[in-house]
């Protein structure tokens, strides 16, 4: 499986800049409203050191990691639930990512216009939080008719449209859908509901608030208990081109430790109860994107789904176990590698062989 963002914000607020860097894409990046016409998109690798590590252990032909997909979404403004700004088609494209970033804006400039004339994250935040949440109503007003027709030939009907008129009336109050307790994902999951998908706050900071405890504690307030992520994008962008050394030198010169990406990745990973397991061999070294608390066979699956269906066993040994051994014959002789079964459930330091008989 592969994890896909989607970028929001107003316009200007540093979202295609950031974009570029997470990506290392060189889209245009202008300084007026509506600069993204159609979203860029952007398939980036998930950092994971140990691939290295295993590739070096196995002499590995390649490596092949985990990757996130990210949706630059051009800016949205007051009024694009109803089209303003070409909204309606923005938001479209939200539709099919699995969690949002939202870029605001936390940092004066007056070389850089701000759609409203003026720095208020608050302000941003509630501006798209609301265009969202009206993009809700409208999908749940086009479905109720449709449903409310049918109910005469298919009563039992009934429980779907008093379950969606109610969560209707939660979001005619302001609520995300994310926030309501009796929200059932999956029971409205063909609607995309825009407000249902997991978001991380990124604030784009000058270099002096990648610093500023007391201002990041602020911003956090304004989401809180949503994730929020301080960012400082022109910082981000000088990353781009650099050795690792020097680039790893540049952030903790801001005493900062890790990259936006690596950042927003765990975070993602963490909001959507994603781990990575790995496999290893000759041929090639890989991380796999799965579920936390998927089981082996789960696990297999994603690699094949052939490998689901006819699952035997799985061989696995933890990574630390298995670089502190030296190798994989040392970590067997070392009593490091164990036979799973069905019900195991995997780890994120898994390293996995998996043994698997199809019949024909």
């Amino acid at each position: 499986m592969s994890l896909s963002i989607a970028i929001v914000g107003m316009p200007n607020v540093g979202k295609s800049t950031l974009f570029n860097a997470l990506t290392n894409n060189d889209i245009l990046a202008a300084n007026y409203p509506f600069a993204t016409i159609d979203p860029n998109v952007g398939i980036v690798a998930v950092p994971d050191p140990r691939l290295d590590v295993l590739a070096d252990m196995y002499h590995a032909a390649k490596i092949i990691p985990a990757t996130v997909t990210f949706v630059d979404i051009a800016g949205l403004v007051a009024g694009a639930s109803d089209g303003e700004g070409l909204g309606n088609k923005f938001l479209a494209n939200i539709r099919q990512c699995d969690a949002i970033v939202h870029i605001v804006r936390a940092f004066e400039n007056s070389d850089i216009l701000h759609v409203e004339s003026s720095v208020d994250p608050l302000r941003d935040i509630e501006t798209i939080n609301t265009e969202l949440i009206l993009a809700d109503l409208q999908t749940i007003d086009n479905r109720l008719p449709k449903l409310q027709k049918d109910l005469k030939a298919t009563p039992a009907l009934r429980d779907d449209i008093d379950y969606l008129q109610y969560i209707r009336s939660q979001l005619a109050t302001g609520q995300a859908l994310v926030n309501i307790p009796e929200f059932e994902a999956e029971r409205l999951h063909d609607l995309h509901l825009l407000t249902a998908k997991p978001v991380i706050y990124v604030f784009n900071v000058d270099e002096r608030g990648l610093s500023d405890t007391a201002r990041q504690q602020y911003l956090a307030s304004l989401v809180a208990p949503a994730r929020a992520i301080f960012v400082c994008a022109k910082l981000e962008d000088e990353l781009k081109g650099l050795e690792a050394s020097d680039a790893q030198e540049l952030l903790e010169s801001y005493g900062v430790e890790q990259p936006g990406l690596v950042q927003m990745v765990h975070a993602a990973y963490d909001l959507l109860g994603l781990q990575s397991y790995l496999t290893a061999g000759p041929k090639e070294v890989r991380a796999w994107t799965i579920h936390q608390g998927d089981t082996a066979p789960q696990a297999a699956g994603v690699i094949h789904s052939d490998f689901e269906r006819g699952f035997i066993a799985a061989q696995v040994v933890d990574y630390d176990d298995l670089v502190a051994a030296g190798s994989e014959a040392a970590a067997r002789a070392a009593g490091k590698l164990r036979t799973e079964g069905r019900n195991y459930v995997m780890q994120p330091g898994d390293v996995v062989e998996f043994r698997f008989n199809v019949s024909k």
